[in-house]
C-alpha cells in the first residue's frame, strides 16, 4: 500500500479543500461569500448565462443560485434580464459595481495561485495543468457523454 501521505486522490482533495477555506476567508472579509465571487466570474465570462445553465456549472440546485443572484442583485452587482426569445428564461449580467469587485476577486485570485506555486518551477507547473486538463477531461466525459459542450473551462478558478 502506497503511503498515505502521497495519495494523488487524497492530496487533490486536500489542496482544493485548502484553497476553498483560503477564498472563504478572504470573501468573508469583503463581506461576501466564496460562492458569490464564483457567480461574478462567472457572469464575467459568460454575460447572459441562465440561472439554470449557472446552477449545471456549480453542480448546486437552481434554488441555490436564484438566492445567490437575489443577494447580488440587492447589491446592485448581478440584473435578471428576460430572455428576448422566452419570456420564462431570465438571463444574468453584472452591473457596474461589480467590476471592482471583480478587480479584487483577481488580486486575491493571484495571491492564492502565488502562495500555492511558491518554489514550483514553471515547467513543474506546466505539466501539472496538462495533467489536470487531461484528468478533467475525462472525468467531464465519463460523467456526462452526452451532454453538449458548455463552456465548462474557467479561465481561473477560485
Amino acid at each position: 500500500m502506497q503511503d498515505f501521505h502521497r495519495d494523488l486522490l487524497f492530496l487533490l482533495h486536500d489542496v482544493a479543500r485548502l484553497i476553498r477555506i483560503d477564498a472563504d476567508k478572504r470573501a468573508r472579509a469583503h463581506g461576501m461569500t466564496r460562492a458569490q465571487w464564483g457567480i461574478l466570474i462567472w457572469l464575467d465570462r459568460q454575460p447572459g448565462i441562465t440561472q439554470k445553465e449557472l446552477s449545471e456549472i456549480l453542480e448546486v440546485e437552481p434554488i441555490t443560485v436564484a438566492r445567490l443572484i437575489d443577494r447580488l442583485e440587492a447589491r446592485s452587482m448581478v440584473e435578471r434580464r428576460p430572455d428576448p426569445r422566452d419570456r420564462r428564461i431570465w438571463r444574468l449580467h453584472l452591473l457596474p459595481p461589480a467590476h471592482p469587485v471583480l478587480r479584487e476577486i483577481n488580486i486575491h485570485r493571484a495571491d492564492i495561485t502565488h502562495l500555492v506555486t511558491a518554489g514550483i518551477d514553471q515547467q513543474t507547473l506546466d505539466t501539472m495543468t496538462e495533467a489536470l486538463l487531461h484528468m478533467k477531461a475525462t472525468l467531464t466525459h465519463d460523467a456526462h457523454p452526452n451532454r453538449r459542450p458548455l463552456d465548462l473551462e474557467p479561465r481561473e478558478a477560485v
